[in-house]
């Protein structure tokens, strides 16, 4: 029997990266779930979406999707990677961040919206939510996907930074200190507390990039090696919390309704 999970199939893929499959996965069965509770292809808004590449594979699933990012030499390298595909005329990219949002998107009009490495670098987190729920239609769908403090503790630690890990552990930002390349991490509580704030109801909040992260590169040269460390994360993911790892994740990703 052929094995047809879509990370299996190309590494350089989001659904065969191991930094990117497990919320493909999640975000693919969101976004068919959607188009049939809609009976139509999707209108998704990518914010901070950079070059594409969930947009460019959510655009071939038939969806129409507007990638708003401030830097235009990523939208040049999405526009290349649209023209590769089968989808270039569903892509839209517009050069805007958060603030530019209402100025941009009709109020009300997206379906689903991803934030995937966006909070951590806003100035106000809770400000940048209320902006993407005014984008939102009602009963519209966020996929946010932020960095987790716990990672960084943990990371940290195993380095033997016993210092940097506390700091981290601590810190009001999640940072191990001023050299930390992260300008801001978050605990899953706080951020579903912050998306009730902000209109919205949390459906579901999983790890991601459980061991990747950790994992030296030589260990995953081969591909059966890159397989194994794939269904490790899958499976941890997936974890609803009866051994917990889920929450060890670099980052989490959070699927949330809009009220």
């Amino acid at each position: 029997m052929t094995d047809e999970r879509p990370w299996r199939r190309d590494a350089s893929s989001v659904e065969g990266n191991v930094r990117t499959a497990a919320v493909w996965a999640q975000l693919h069965e969101l976004s068919e779930s959607r188009r049939g509770e809609l009976a139509r292809p999707l209108r998704v808004l990518d914010l901070g979406g950079g070059t594409g590449g969930l947009a460019v594979a959510l655009a071939e699933q038939g969806h129409s999707v507007i990638v708003v990012d401030p830097n235009a030499d990523a939208l040049a390298s999405l526009a290349r990677r649209a023209e590769e595909s089968s989808a270039a005329d569903r892509v839209t990219a517009v050069q805007g961040d958060a603030d530019s949002l209402a100025t941009t998107i009709t109020p009300g009009s997206i379906d689903l919206l991803c934030c995937h490495g966006v909070l951590e670098y806003v100035e106000d987190p809770e400000h940048t939510l209320t902006l993407v729920a005014d984008v939102l239609a009602p009963g519209g769908n966020l996929s946010l996907v932020t960095a987790q403090r716990i990672a960084a503790v943990l990371a940290r630690t195993l380095a033997g930074r016993f210092d940097q890990a506390k700091t981290a552990l601590t810190s009001a930002d999640g940072r191990w200190g001023e050299e930390d390349p992260v300008p801001r991490r978050f605990d899953r509580g706080d951020l579903a507390e912050m998306l009730t704030r902000t209109g919205f109801t949390t459906l579901d909040a999983r790890g991601v990039r459980i061991f990747s992260d950790l994992v030296p590169h030589e260990y995953v040269d081969a591909e059966a090696d890159r397989q194994a460390l794939l269904e490790l994360e899958e499976l941890a993911a997936a974890d609803d919390g009866r051994i917990g790892l889920s929450a060890l994740g670099a980052a989490v990703h959070l699927v949330a309704r809009r009220d």
